[in-house]
């Protein structure tokens, strides 16, 4: 071929090359090859944006045009509208996709700022840039402030329940039954107390947050009936409740409509209210645990009021009576490793403490769906709750036999089979201890099943939604502010909001990332730096026995702090010393010797990397040119 030939045939190519990628981009089909199909729109969306009536538009606002953007939130950037683009597709018209590029000083970064887009700076270069998206349908505008690239594997969900929320006009309905303080003194209990003198209680700031989204109703333990239009209806600690409200609980679930229960084997406000000098001298202990036995067992949970988790690793750390501080297993402090990555309301969590918390389990052959959200470590064990009243921590700790993972926080999804077969009960007489339900009397209106899908989410402790275990209060210009000191408050927003959504939302799932770790590679240096972390644990301790024991010698001062001390003790001081400088050399050793290993092992997969496809391509070379000879 002449070489003019050739140089028009290379063209063609990359004109083809070019033609092709373009005409691929501009096809509507998609194929996800991707493991946790991160690409592919969930059943969910595709219904949640078949009922959209009115058209709602998206105004996506990312400063493409800003220098020195970091390539992590370029490549989010278009991953984002990628995913918009869906769900104009999905659509069918019904979505209208603007891409606006927010560039300073224009109209572009005006209207952004106007519509509650926040800047985020860049480190780099000190550049501000807006990242977010406005859903705006007739009147109603709601904002995604600021798209932060480590939230990816809930991009579905945000996006979806941003385009349902602005679709809603008026605040959502919580039904919150409580024997709990949450709200503080009612209006009509504080004008009481003023009168007497006495200074009203002030509610818990989990309960200011949720009035923020929710038009909260209290239920009395005693009703009867759940008020009507409710779209959520939040249980927690259960005490003493009317069966025929239990029944309307049922009804309310069956119907579809979500709940929330949080119920608690050992609730610390109710402890705190026990006199121990009445106990001792025979008075009747006082009940600090909640259940609600008959609806539990009908929807497969199984539930002992009675049982505390104890969890000898993620043990909190408290001040005895004595000073001293210790490890306390009952209290619960759970990091990132014990929530579920994949659902939008636990992915994001990075810590919480739940006191004297329970432990629920799956019944056997139950036809629901109970998925882990919160679990303790393989180190947990369960103890009876009464042989913690007197008991010092480190006495539960010997107590403690680990036997697996216990399930603090689940959700039930599924089918469930009423708890009142027969219909309504008769009266409101008190239900009984063990969960038996008061003689019915058959009706024929009632739900025997589930209409569609019920969801339940259920939690096994209610301390962790108190201001003394999730915020510390402050001082601020004469405001009292709080500073959250863990994640309770966004598990009990997360919770709630999640369940808030329509059916199509809470059937979305957190779908992982796009960026994927080498599990692999983190697994073997993990295990290097397990190798040498023993070695270099038991260095310390011998070190840090040397440096006390050179304190102590050293620290013999007499008069105008001079060393009194015989040959003996100064050989010693010596000897110490030289112990000392050879233990420091030995643990640089060991660092470094670490530090190579994984180097070493970085470097031999960088190379293997490097020359994989080379090599291929050569192999693959001789191969075809041994062949073409042949």
């Amino acid at each position: 071929m002449k070489p003019s030939g050739k140089i028009l045939a290379i063209a063609l190519l990359f004109i083809g090359l070019v033609l092709v990628n373009f005409l691929a981009s501009s096809l509507p089909v998609r194929f996800d090859t991707t493991a946790e199909r991160i690409y592919t729109l969930s059943p969910g969306t595709k219904a949640l944006l078949g009922k959209i009536e009115e058209p709602v538009v998206l105004d996506f606002y990312f400063t493409k045009s800003a220098t020195g953007l970091p390539i992590a939130y370029k490549n989010y950037a278009t991953r984002v509208e990628e995913m918009l683009r869906q769900y104009a597709r999905a659509s069918r018209g019904k979505l209208t996709l603007n891409i606006i590029d927010p560039r300073p000083d224009t109209p572009e970064e005006e209207k952004a700022t106007a519509a509650g887009i926040q800047p985020q700076l860049i480190p780099t270069t000190g550049e501000q840039i807006q990242f977010g998206l406005v859903a705006i349908q007739a009147d109603q505008q709601k904002t995604l402030a600021a798209l932060n690239p480590q939230r990816e594997q809930f991009l579905e969900y945000d996006l979806s329940q941003l385009v349902y929320s602005v679709q809603q006009i008026d605040k959502r309905k919580l039904g919150l039954l409580t024997s709990l303080p949450l709200q503080g003194t009612s209006a009509q209990e504080a004008q009481m107390m003023m009168m007497m003198r006495q200074q009203p209680k002030p509610g818990q700031f989990v309960a200011t947050e949720w009035e923020k989204t929710f038009e909260i109703i209290r239920i009395e333990p005693g009703a009867t009936e759940l008020p009507p239009g409710l779209d959520v209806l939040a249980v927690i600690h259960p005490q003493d409740v009317a069966p025929k409200l239990q029944f309307a609980i049922d009804q309310f679930i069956l119907g579809g409509k979500p709940v929330f229960l949080a119920v608690d084997p050992a609730s610390q406000h109710f402890k705190r209210q026990v006199n121990p000098q009445q106990q001792m001298m025979g008075a009747p202990t006082p009940n600090v645990a909640s259940d609600l036995p008959a609806l539990l067992t009908a929807y497969g949970v199984t539930y002992d009021p009675q049982k505390i988790v104890g969890d000898l690793e993620n043990a909190t750390q408290v001040q005895t009576q004595g000073g001293q501080i210790a490890r306390y297993p009952v209290w619960l402090n759970l990091r990132r490793v014990n929530f579920s990555s994949t659902s939008a309301t636990t992915g994001q969590l990075n810590s919480t403490i739940f006191i004297e918390s329970g432990a629920f389990i799956a019944t056997a052959g139950a036809t629901t769906t109970f998925t882990p959200l919160i679990q303790s470590s393989a180190s947990s064990g369960e103890l009876a709750a009464i042989t913690l009243q007197f008991a010092q921590p480190d006495a539960i700790a010997r107590q403690i036999i680990p036997s697996g993972k216990k399930t603090v926080a689940a959700l039930v999804t599924g089918k469930f089979k009423t708890a009142f077969p027969a219909g309504a009960p008769k009266d409101d007489k008190p239900a009984d201890p063990a969960g038996a339900a008061t003689p019915p009397s058959p009706t024929t209106d009632s739900l025997t099943e589930s209409k569609t899908s019920s969801t339940l989410f259920i939690i096994a402790d209610t301390d962790w939604l108190f201001d003394d275990y999730s915020i510390r209060k402050m001082n601020f210009f004469g405001q009292t502010a709080a500073e959250p000191i863990n994640d309770n408050l966004a598990l009990a927003a997360n919770s709630l909001e999640f369940l808030s959504g329509s059916s199509d939302l809470i059937s979305i799932r957190g779908k992982g990332n796009s960026l994927r770790p080498f599990e692999v590679v983190r697994t073997m240096e993990i295990n290097a730096n397990q190798k040498y972390q023993e070695k270099l644990s038991e260095l310390e301790t011998r070190l840090q026995s040397v440096q006390q024991k050179l304190s102590e010698l050293q620290g013999k001062k007499g008069e105008a702090n001079r060393l009194v001390a015989s040959p003996e003790v100064t050989k010693a001081i010596a000897d110490f010393q030289k112990q000392q400088a050879a233990m420091s050399g030995e643990r640089r050793q060991i660092r470094r010797a670490l530090r190579e290993d994984i180097d070493k092992l970085e470097n031999r997969l960088l190379f293997l990397n490097l020359l994989a496809a080379p090599g291929l391509i050569g192999i693959f070379g001789l191969w075809f040119a041994r062949s073409r000879k042949k």
